[in-house]
């Protein structure tokens, strides 16, 4: 049995303890979103196959 739980908009799963955040909630039902790590800026995109390419 996995137990989910809700952490800062995050779901954790028990089972392994690491985040899961949807990429549809991050593209906000679009196809791309901006994720910024210490200065630097990635774009997300949902391909019209279902794959995730993550690109700076």
């Amino acid at each position: 049995m996995i137990v989910l739980r809700q952490y800062e908009g995050a779901v954790v799963h028990q089972q392994d303890s690491l985040p899961r955040h949807a990429a549809r909630d991050l593209t906000q039902g679009g196809s791309q979103a901006r994720i910024e790590l210490d200065g630097q800026v990635y774009t997300l995109r949902i391909t019209r196959a279902g794959k995730l390419i993550l690109t700076k």
